[in-house]
């Protein structure tokens, strides 16, 4: 295979503490990285050390970090909710139902139409450093119109969710309970050979703690791992449903008690933080200090979505997180890609080490601290996707 040689890296980040100068980001200065055609990291270190390669490309001092793992998105979808966001900024109160909203919007809209959009805002995502991308359904819930967006999401990645439990559609209000067995019946059977992943929506105005779990358990016979949105909008039992379910991440994690942070650190399942929500909602931010002191797993992610969080921006989301959480810089970039890539159990992404794909971004900047610096600003000047430029 040919090689290249990334070359007069300024700043690398690694996310390997073995490398570097040993901290969770493996930070090296003065750096160089070599990939193969096939889209795999073969050596990083020290730019004088680098072994020769078929080609050479001089980064001038730019920082390189790993590509943003982007663990949480609802990209497939049709209609516009700027009326909805401008009622926000005047006073209305943010509620689950909003989404029914595009659910008729996303029904009434063409396949064409439909991956147009999603397409569209793939390629924002990837402008912006955003490598891995998870992207749900649940915008349909139909049988025909879930499986049509979960056909439409396996086009463009792996990380595909069945997320039928979004809300109880409007034909069903009068007897949620038989929607759930839609959910978990012939919805699931449709749904399943496109998705990786089941979510539901735990919350007040959406699915109780028993829907929730039979969602979820239906979702795991059928071997799909298990997501939660959980304790959104207030306190809940999505975060301890989704602990004891074993599920990859409990995503929000806006309102937890002492019990919800102690379920989390002892799990395996990663707290991923969504704060283009509260910006776009006006609602209190996560608490990541309590979280991180606590050992837990944070990742973030954009919830990229016409109502609650209508933004593509790995980067901005980093910025948010190290203002209003009071991440630092570095803890903010981990969970940007390390930490999405422990939400989506993945290994191969979210680092930039030997044997890693070879997915990254290169920024107009000499320090990832920039990225928060600089709010904002489009630092990302180039996003590489299995060893080449997107």
């Amino acid at each position: 295979m040919a090689t290249t040689l990334l070359d007069g890296i300024g700043l690398l980040v690694t996310n390997d503490p073995a490398l570097g100068d040993g901290s969770p980001l493996g930070e090296i200065s003065g750096a160089a990285m070599i990939a193969d055609s096939g889209g795999q990291v073969l050596w990083v270190g020290p730019a004088p050390a680098a072994p020769s390669a078929d080609s050479r490309i001089d980064l001038d001092g730019r920082c390189v970090v790993p590509g943003f793992v982007d663990s949480h998105a609802h990209l497939v979808f049709a209609g516009d909710r700027s009326g909805e966001f401008a009622a926000r900024m005047a006073g209305t109160p943010y509620a689950a139902g909003g989404i029914r909203t595009t659910v008729a919007a996303t029904r009434a809209a063409p396949d064409e139409l439909l991956g147009l959009n999603l397409a569209r805002l793939v390629r924002e995502l990837r402008r912006q450093g955003t490598t891995t991308v998870e992207i749900k359904s649940g915008y349909g819930l139909t049988v025909t119109d879930e499986a049509r967006a979960l056909a439409l999401a396996a086009e463009h990645t792996d990380e595909t969710t069945y997320l039928g439990a979004h809300v109880v559609p409007a034909e069903y209000e009068s007897d949620p309970a038989a929607y759930v067995d839609l959910v978990t019946g012939p919805m699931l059977d449709a749904c399943a050979p496109y998705a990786r992943w089941i979510d539901v929506f735990c919350e007040t105005g959406a699915f109780d703690a028993d829907a929730a779990r039979a969602v979820l358990t239906a979702g795991l016979g059928r071997g799909l791992g298990a997501r939660v949105h959980a304790n959104q909008l207030g306190p809940g039992p999505g975060v301890q449903l989704a602990c004891e379910l074993g599920a990859a991440s409990a995503d929000h994690c806006t309102f937890l008690d002492d019990a919800d942070v102690a379920a989390l650190a002892g799990s395996g399942t990663v707290a991923t933080l969504l704060p283009g929500v509260e910006f776009s909602t006006r609602s209190p931010y996560p608490d990541a200090r309590r979280l991180l002191a606590a050992g837990v797993t944070v990742a973030l992610a954009t919830d990229c979505n016409p109502g609650s969080s209508f933004t593509s921006s790995m980067p901005f989301c980093v910025a948010l997180a190290v203002r209003e959480m009071r991440m630092t810089p570095a803890e903010a970039l981990w969970a940007a890609t390390a930490g999405g890539a422990a939400a989506l159990r993945r290994t191969d992404v979210g680092r930039l080490s030997p044997g890693a794909r070879a997915d990254l971004a290169v920024l107009e900047a000499p320090s990832y601290v920039h990225l928060a610096y600089r709010p904002g600003v489009p630092l990302v000047a180039d996003t590489w996707i299995g060893g080449g430029p997107f």
